[in-house]
């Protein structure tokens, strides 16, 4: 993942530095603490050198990626909070200096530097929680659809909602975690177990080591899932010509696991002479190499009635899903809210419409869920979650 990127890591990482240097350490430090100054940022050099030069989207040895990205949340990120503080701190002391003229007898105190350093705190606070705290808690999200279009046989109807498992994070001492979340979505007693995309990282082989607990996933009518943008090829041989393709192995596993794995499918549930259709496509985005697979006229069928549509991305619900008009409820995941929320608001919000929760557009609704996992263990705010999702029919 560096490596799509190494340039702006590299920035990222001196830049800070080279600001604090120029206005601070050379005027106040001699040689020797300047360079001791500057050695965490030259290990942080090279290691985005040696990663931008690992062949894979993620190296083998995640414990390097994630340690890297530690200490960029711990080092680079409030480096650019105290500096860009400072920065305007410093021209607003230049401004007053200059307003009030420039024979005043005191110089005018830069408070962005005390702002920096309290933000600096901030700053550790968020990224020590999200990485050792926040990242192991799950929630179960209660939520009701209703609809008068579902028939009353329905009512009642309970559905558990998991995303964006990611279990290559899982593995080792982390797999606790995810024997947590399959114990606790069978616990629910649900008549459908749902899952929307993302399950592995990068590699199929990331999988096998969870197939039994996964495999013990059991609901009334089963396991119902389709793939996301990390269950295909793209990951695993990158390259920005190739169109990228379901991993094979990926889509062997979770069938030998009975899970229903829909792609451009869909599968009929009946409730005595009444029947709803799970409709699952395959991934498909409207950003450049992402999977173009999906297909909503195919994934439906001539099916009728009440439909239930599963789509990794959200943002596809209103490209292709809601012109189809015939999908009454979908459900998404992808965003993780972006792993951070602040009060209830995410800054992925800004770029996604379609980020978390509820989106309906007439009589038909979207649900986007937060996801249980990552590829990068570290969440604040945005809990992983299960969701359970209970149907109603209204008349």
């Amino acid at each position: 993942m560096i490596a799509r990127a190494p340039y702006l890591f590299l920035l990222l990482v001196i830049l800070p530095d080279v600001y604090l240097d120029l206005h601070y350490w050379r005027h106040r430090f001699t040689a020797t603490r300047r360079i001791a100054y500057w050695i965490p940022t030259a290990i942080l050099v090279g290691l985005t050198l040696k990663l931008t030069y690992e062949p894979e989207f993620i190296p083998d040895n995640t414990t390097l990626l994630y340690t890297y990205l530690l200490m960029i949340g711990l080092i680079t990120a409030p480096k650019w909070a105290y500096v860009l503080c400072s920065a305007i701190g410093l021209a607003t002391s230049k401004l007053v200096r200059l307003i009030k003229g420039k024979h005043r007898r005191k110089k005018p105190k830069n408070y962005g530097n005390l702002v920096g350093a309290i933000a600096t705190v901030l700053i550790w606070y968020v990224v020590l929680y999200g990485a050792y705290i926040g990242f192991e808690k799950l929630e179960i999200n209660h939520q009701t659809y209703s609809s008068p279009e579902l028939p009353k046989e329905f009512d009642g109807y309970k559905i558990v909602l998991f995303s964006d498992a990611h279990v290559g994070t899982l593995k080792g001492d982390r797999q606790w975690m995810l024997k947590r979340a399959v114990d606790t979505m069978n616990a629910q007693n649900a008549d459908m177990i749902i899952f929307t995309g993302d399950l592995q990282n990068v590699k199929p082989q990331e999988i096998v080591e969870h197939t039994e607990l996964l495999g013990s996933l059991k609901a009334k009518d089963g396991v119902y899932s389709i793939l996301g943008n990390h269950d295909y090829d793209k990951y695993m041989r990158p390259t920005e010509e190739r169109d990228p393709l379901p991993c094979k192995e990926t889509v062997a596993l979770e069938k030998r696991m009975g899970w229903y794995l829909l792609m451009n499918e869909h599968k009929t549930i009946r409730r005595g002479k009444s029947e709803i259709t799970i409709a699952g496509m395959e991934d498909d985005s409207n950003r450049r190499g992402y999977p173009y697979h999906g297909d909503v006229k195919k994934a439906i069928g001539n099916a009728k009635g009440f439909i239930i549509m599963l789509q990794h991305d959200p943002a596809i619900w209103r490209v292709m899903i809601l012109p189809d008009k015939r999908a009454q409820l979908t459900l998404s995941g992808h965003t993780h809210n972006m792993q951070f929320s602040l009060f209830g608001w995410s800054p992925m919000s800004l770029r996604c419409k379609e980020n978390y929760g509820w989106f309906k557009e007439g009589n038909q609704s979207l649900f986007v869920t937060a996801g249980l996992g990552g590829l990068i263990p570290w969440r604040f705010g945005a809990t992983g979650e299960i969701v359970v999702l209970e149907l109603k029919s209204v008349r």
